[in-house]
């Protein structure tokens, strides 16, 4: 076994036979993302790309309570705070390359989406070839909750989900179960927590497919799914204003809860969203995505409620944010439009 650690022990590698296991390490702060972390990572990537030793990497989070919470929005926050934007788009673009980079790497990832699973986290481990969910699962993209919009490749992935189930998603920005993400196609198995070690122990030396077949089990029926008919019908809808009209007049519980808890999203965010997601429907690739969502995640910091929100969320904590504006009858077109302007700095470009 060989053992590599960046200087802050934020994330940790390791080879374990023919497993690469990369280990997001920071549990107290449920392994945010910070830009060392994701440079670490990249890091690793490269170098067992060519590794013969290394026939897959694993992506897994330290602790009890999940894989990944996001990105370290309080660390962006605070650079912006101090007059220094440029480290958000520095972050951003560093980011997203590793998810362009997860999603096309040459040999088997495996992503274990235990526990919280959101924002970033999701961007480390759903474009992998193997996601791997448990009873435990909670895996959302929570960004209109914070003045933001999905990124990481989140619209690629919820505009792809069956039916209106993604614009559901991201519009309520609340996590689901690990039965609900097989179901959105944001993962592909169902391994009960307890079997995790062994499934871990076994892909050291084995092929990954036979590995995960053989701890894979069939998981519960998705809620998602029974309420799949009346979200599509609602949802397909032009306008957020629309929606919750069609969600206001459902006779569902979960469409009042759903109607409840969008209202209290940033209006901002909620159709820069719409509009993002229906926009990476006619994208043919996640890295034409990816430099779409650089484009409003920039965009959500220079002119988007993404400083309250954090302000509201993590800073002050009093979950009390100010939107600006304030109402969703406030942001006109012309407003959401500016979100999809080529940044001053220039765009970000990935190759496919």
């Amino acid at each position: 076994m060989t053992t590599q650690e960046n200087a802050e022990q934020q994330v940790l590698f390791e080879v374990q036979g023919a497993l690469g296991r990369i280990t997001l390490n920071r549990p107290k702060a449920l392994n945010s993302l910070t830009f060392d972390m994701v440079r670490a990572v990249t890091s690793a990537l490269e170098q067992w790309r060519t590794d013969d030793r290394v026939r897959a990497v694993l992506v897994e989070g330290a602790g009890e309570r999940g894989l990944c919470a996001g990105g370290d929005i309080r660390a962006m926050y605070d650079a912006v705070r101090a007059g220094r934007v440029d480290l958000t788009e520095t972050f951003w673009a560093a980011e997203y390359r590793m998810n362009a980079a997860l999603a096309r790497y040459p040999k088997p990832v495996v992503g274990i989406m235990d526990g919280i699973c959101m924002g970033g986290g999701v961007g480390i481990s759903a474009h992998g070839s193997h996601r791997v969910v448990t009873e435990r699962s909670k895996v959302g993209m929570p960004e209109v909750g914070i003045g933001f919009a999905p990124d990481v490749g989140g619209t690629y992935l919820l505009s792809r989900a069956p039916g209106e189930l993604g614009t559901h998603l991201a519009l309520t920005g609340e996590p689901v179960s690990g039965a609900d993400a097989l179901h959105c196609g944001l993962a592909d198995h169902y391994v009960p927590g307890t079997d995790l070690d062994d499934l871990v122990t076994a892909l050291t030396s084995g092929e990954v497919d036979a590995c995960l077949e053989k701890y894979s089990t069939t998981p519960p029926r998705s809620e998602l799914g029974r309420a799949a008919a009346w979200i599509d019908e609602v949802y397909a809808r032009d306008s957020v204003e629309e929606i919750l009209e069609g969600l206001r007049s459902r006779p569902e519980e979960e469409a009042q809860r759903a109607a409840s808890t969008i209202a209290t999203k940033s209006p901002t965010s909620l159709k820069v969203t719409l509009r993002e997601l229906r926009g990476a429907r006619e994208l043919d690739s996640l890295e034409r995505a990816l430099e779409q969502e650089y484009r409003v995640s920039l965009g959500c910091v220079h002119r988007g409620d993404f400083m309250e929100g954090v302000r509201a969320t993590v800073v002050d904590k009093d979950r009390n944010p100010s939107w600006s504006p304030a109402t969703l009858a406030e942001v006109d077109e012309e407003r959401v439009a500016a979100f999809f302007e080529r940044p001053a700095g220039g765009d970000l470009v990935l190759p496919t």
